[in-house]
């Protein structure tokens, strides 16, 4: 397979010096369980294939956009007690950010990308902090929130649930086990009303709110529903990216 002149870790420093990018995307996903029939990367490999799908269509439109290699370790405090979840806490991401932002601007490029592909990482306030000590834009994307899920899934769910399971049987089917296999994805709810009905707000012990890491039903997921999804998502990215640059 050609190299990628938009992916960073596919391309070469003649290419790279030859290249005046207007804009980076820093992907950011996790490693944690996503129930019984998903891998670990799920967050991390998605990020991979939107990211680079997105920048393609975006430098065929002719701007020139770099992916910089995904950062796999997401903030994952709710799930300590899950074996091989690995936390990256937000203040260790904000110095993960910040010298990554820094390295991107010397280079010249204007604007940064942050896409996020786990729902435990939020880097807002970490671009509030950062923000005013740089002269790049800095932003944040959560890629599967940029489209709505509703008219492609039954009930998309929040963690390894129909959507997640789609993407990743259009991405990875052979790390997708049987979904005879997969855990129910059942969520156990709140006891404290304002934390259900969602305008109260507190961290989830993983352990405690579900059976199998999942929370959201995966059985009418389909490789055709992850790929619809992808390629709706990977647009909508791209306009912006366009209209960014």
């Amino acid at each position: 397979m050609p190299a990628r002149p938009y992916i960073l870790s596919e391309t070469n420093w003649e290419a790279v010096r030859n290249t005046r990018f207007e804009v980076a995307i820093l992907p950011w996903g996790a490693t944690e369980a996503h129930n019984t029939h998903l891998p670990y990367a799920t967050d991390t490999m998605q990020c991979d294939v939107v990211a680079a799908e997105a920048a393609r269509r975006a430098w065929d439109a002719g701007v020139k956009v770099v992916v910089l290699p995904t950062i796999p370790f997401g903030v994952n405090t709710g799930q300590r007690e899950v074996p091989l979840c690995i936390n990256m806490n937000p203040s260790t991401q904000l110095a993960v950010l910040g010298e990554v932002a820094e390295s991107v601007q010397l280079c010249g490029i204007r604007k940064l990308v942050i896409l996020n592909g786990h729902g435990g990482n939020d880097f807002k306030q970490l671009i509030r902090e950062l923000q005013p000590k740089l002269s790049l834009l800095l932003c944040q994307i959560h890629w599967f929130r940029c489209v709505d899920p509703k008219p492609y899934f039954v009930e998309p769910g929040d963690h390894a649930g129909e959507l997640e399971t789609s993407v990743m049987m259009e991405i990875a089917p052979d790390l997708v086990r049987p979904l005879s296999e997969a855990g129910a994805g059942r969520e156990y709810p709140y006891a404290v009303r304002g934390f259900r009905e969602g305008w109260a707000w507190t961290q989830r012990r993983w352990i405690e709110c579900t059976d199998d890491t999942g929370t959201g039903n995966p059985q009418h997921s389909s490789r055709e529903k992850g790929r619809q999804f992808i390629d709706a998502t990977s647009q909508q990215i791209a306009s912006f990216l366009i209209e960014l640059a």
